[in-house]
């Protein structure tokens, strides 16, 4: 396969696809090329691939901008660092990695070359393996990380190595684990119980309570016991079963009077039991806060502080499209002049970043099940609708834009209150 690369076009390209490296020769940094080429054939940014260049190295400019130092590689290193990438790509990464290598004039010096590894994205999972370690490796912005918890799971989920978590089987719970009477009402509620079916009918690894929801159980070949799927102990499960497979699926809901944590906690909330019930009892909560402030002098007199539908959308977002697998609760601050809701879980890797800051980001489930029936539940918008809501309805009140906070574990949802309420609170 040929490529036509052009040095100019590359070092303009985002860092998350290019990796500067003024050597290579060296054993260990020929592993840390290793561990980024197969960092971009994992590809969880679904950026197509990447570049590794050897021989040149990032600096910045006068003026502190980044700018690139073309130091170029001699004949002999050039030989010694391919050979050393690629063996290490055929021996230590599994399924093992063979990257397109291409040699480029040094744009500074004819007699050196710059040494360019062109990675693909790759339908695999790329492990790398060293000693007695093996790790996965992704590309996140500028750096080269090890694949962990939810960025892990990500991963093997975008390759199709492992179920979506809400449509694994629970091998640990029965039938037993499931609350009938909660699920009965929970089902009448969404418009999905029908009088002609039997409790059996529902549960069973055969009957889908809805189109596009899986059986509530499966059936496994070992044993050949019923055992529920994620989202049907999360969503219909006992207390006791949900607190003791899920400890941390819970909900903190802290009040503070001030506007950071050094004020004493006026309230302090622990919310368990299942996602629907700690979705209903969060909104309860939070509804208090959405109180109205009067000013006849203003052209709106009555002002409310918080937009209910926004409070609304903030907290099933952080419950239906939060990672289970981190061991963190959901965590909703309430402070003086703003609400902080933060829910485990980056940004789910098929969402472009910059769209979904500015709220109009395409649609992305992490767990499609819970995304469905919350919606049966008019207690969720259909089709990523909830993002856009909150910017709309915070606007119509004349409240600030919402903000937010995209951590490599967690993101949070920041709701300033209407200025009108922190004159108030100043006076």
């Amino acid at each position: 396969m040929n490529f036509n690369i052009d040095l100019k076009e590359i070092s303009v390209r985002e860092s998350e696809r290019v990796e500067w490296k003024e050597n290579g020769d060296d054993i260990e940094i020929a592993k840390k090329i290793v561990k980024t080429i197969s960092a971009f054939a994992n590809d969880i940014s679904n950026f197509g691939g990447g570049y590794v260049v050897c021989g040149a190295k990032e600096s910045k400019d006068v003026y502190g901008f980044p700018k690139i130092e073309y130091i170029g590689l001699n004949s002999n290193k050039l030989k010694e660092i391919e050979g050393k990438v690629t063996q290490y790509c055929r021996e230590q990464v599994h399924p093992s990695l063979c990257p397109i290598v291409h040699e480029i004039k040094n744009p500074e010096n004819d007699e050196t070359r710059i040494l360019v590894f062109v990675v693909l994205a790759s339908p695999d999972a790329h492990i790398y393996r060293d000693g007695q370690t093996s790790t996965y490796y992704v590309r996140i912005s500028r750096e080269t990380r090890e694949a962990r918890n939810g960025i892990l799971s990500q991963l093997l989920i975008k390759k199709q190595k492992l179920e979506f978590f809400d449509k694994r089987v629970n091998a640990q719970t029965t039938e037993a684990d499931i609350d009938v009477l909660l699920f009965r009402d929970s089902m009448q509620e969404m418009g999905l119980l029908f009088p002609e079916k039997s409790l059996e009918d529902y549960f069973s690894d055969r009957e889908q309570i809805a189109e596009l929801v899986p059986p509530l159980f499966v059936r496994t070949n070992l044993d050949g016991v019923l055992h529920p799927r994620n989202f049907t102990l999360l969503m219909f499960g006992k207390k006791s079963s949900i607190t003791t497979l899920f400890p941390e699926a819970h909900t903190v809901l802290s009040i503070y009077k001030g506007i950071d944590r050094s004020d004493m906690t006026a309230e302090r909330h622990i919310l368990t039991g299942t996602i629907i019930e700690q979705a209903k009892k969060s909104i309860e909560l939070l509804n208090t806060q959405a109180y109205t402030a009067f000013d006849k002098t203003s052209s709106k007199p009555n002002q409310i502080k918080y937009p209910m539908r926004a409070l609304q959308e903030a907290v099933i977002n952080a419950i239906v499209h939060r990672d289970y697998e981190i061991p963190e609760p959901i965590r909703i601050t309430v402070f003086a002049d703003r609400i902080e809701i933060n829910s485990p879980g980056t940004l789910h890797w098929g969402v472009d970043k910059e769209k979904f800051l500015q709220g109009n980001a395409s649609p992305k489930w992490r767990n499609q099940s819970f995304a469905y029936l919350f919606n049966k539940l008019q207690l969720a918008q259909s089709e990523g609708q909830g993002i856009p809501t909150i910017f709309r309805t915070m606007k119509e009140e004349g409240c600030p834009e919402p903000i937010f906070e995209i951590g490599s574990e967690n993101l949070t949802c920041i709701l300033p209150a209407h200025p009108r309420h922190q004159i108030i609170r100043e006076l």
